[in-house]
């Protein structure tokens, strides 16, 4: 009778990508770089690849992982805001959400209520205290990590005992034709439409490295087995019409009966 080997855990999300950098040192300022040239036209080009529906997504993404009204939120990777907006409808109070980028540009770019903090940091080092956020979410970020382990121990460490995580991703569809298909849209025909309706020049090059970073990524189950052993619990992936990732996991810790965290 044969065993199956464990899942390793994962530290860099993908190899490095050396059509855009030469080393995994040159990532994380590669990255910034790109981000923060690109903001300006991030959220138009996000709305036509999504055809519209990326908000609505995001809301019932965050339900399904368990955020309610009143929690305290963590938003890792807030880029411009996508995801955090969401989460301020969802809490009641935007006072209440949090997010946190390395990029600078982005953030600039965001358009969220003013009640919502904003602060510069990376998940690998959050800015924040032990036990401190009732939920926290990532939206398509995962991939833009330097270590995945170091990164989800932080996230482990600010959620409160009892709190919620939920991270999107797009993965690639298992049918051949749908990865095919997906990756046409995303790596050719998406960067020829920003030519006619991007303000800058290399919002292109964005969505072209977005679909090599989903290709090259770590599979969905060393996501989870890392989530798994930085301490979280109830560990799931809840899947979308094949490509939309959603990682939910708990943080160890006592929740009080009939009162969720945040209250």
């Amino acid at each position: 009778m044969t065993t199956s080997e464990p899942v390793p855990v994962a530290h860099a999300p993908h190899v490095p990508l050396t059509d855009y950098y030469q080393t995994e040192q040159d990532r994380q300022a590669y990255l910034r770089q790109m981000f923060d040239d690109t903001a300006a036209d991030y959220d138009h080009i996000e709305a036509i690849f999504a055809w519209g529906t990326g908000s609505r997504y995001r809301r019932q993404a965050l339900i399904r992982a368990g955020l309610k009204t009143g929690m305290k939120v963590l938003d890792v990777g807030v880029g411009t805001g996508l995801l955090a907006a969401q989460a301020c409808v969802l809490t009641g109070n935007a006072a209440l959400v949090t997010g946190v980028d390395p990029s600078p540009g982005m953030m600039a770019a965001s358009k969220l209520p003013d009640t919502m903090v904003l602060v510069e940091g990376r998940a690998e080092a959050l800015p924040f205290p032990d036990n401190h956020f009732d939920f926290l979410s990532m939206g398509y970020a995962l991939r833009h990590i330097s270590d995945l382990s170091v990164a989800f121990a932080e996230f482990e460490r600010v959620l409160k005992p009892g709190g919620r995580l939920c991270l999107l991703e797009i993965t690639p569809a298992h049918n051949p034709f749908a990865k095919w298909l997906l990756k046409s849209y995303m790596r050719s025909l998406l960067p020829l439409l920003t030519r006619f309706v991007s303000r800058q020049k290399d919002t292109a090059t964005i969505w072209r490295y977005h679909w090599d970073s989903i290709e090259a990524c770590v599979p969905p189950e060393q996501v989870l087995a890392t989530l798994s052993a930085v301490g979280l619990i109830e560990v799931k992936r809840h899947l979308e019409v094949g490509v939309f990732s959603e990682y939910q996991a708990i943080k160890k810790g006592p929740v009080q009966a009939g009162v969720h965290p945040g209250q």
